[in-house]
C-alpha cells in the first residue's frame, strides 16, 4: 500500500502545522463540552452557559468564537432587540461528535480505576 506523505501543515507532529494549531483548539475542556452539548440541540448563549457547568462568560466565548472560525460551529443572529443568537454544530463539528462520545464513553469506563490509582500515587 503506497500511501501519499501528508503536507507539512496537516501533520500533527510538527509544533508548526496548521493541524497541530486545529488540534489544540478542540483538545481543551471546554471545547469538548461544548461540542459535546451542542451535539445534542441547537442552544442559545445562555443555554449553553447553563449546561456547561463551570464555564465563566469569557471562556464560553473564546471557545465559541474558535469553533466558529474554524467551521466547527455555526452562529446564527437573529434580528430582534435583543439579539437572539443560536449556536449549533456543522457537519464538521458533528463528525468530531463521535470521536468525543467516544473519550467521554472511555472516561466513565474507566474512571474507578482511575479514581484508585490517583489515591494509590498520592498516598
Amino acid at each position: 500500500m503506497v500511501t501519499t506523505p501528508l503536507h507539512k501543515d496537516a501533520d500533527l507532529r510538527r509544533a508548526d502545522s496548521l493541524a497541530r494549531e486545529i488540534f489544540s483548539d478542540i483538545a481543551n475542556k471546554w471545547a469538548l463540552l461544548i461540542i459535546d452539548v451542542l451535539g445534542k440541540r441547537t442552544l442559545r448563549f445562555s443555554e449553553l452557559r447553563n449546561e456547561v457547568e463551570g464555564v465563566s462568560h469569557k471562556m464560553l466565548t473564546q471557545n465559541l468564537r474558535t469553533l466558529e472560525r474554524d467551521g466547527l460551529v455555526h452562529r446564527k443572529v437573529y434580528p430582534t432587540v435583543p439579539p437572539r443568537v443560536e449556536y449549533t454544530l456543522t457537519e464538521p463539528g458533528l463528525g468530531l461528535l463521535a470521536a468525543i462520545d467516544a473519550i467521554c464513553g472511555w472516561t466513565q469506563q474507566h474512571y474507578s480505576y482511575i479514581q484508585s490509582a490517583r489515591a494509590r500515587f498520592d498516598a
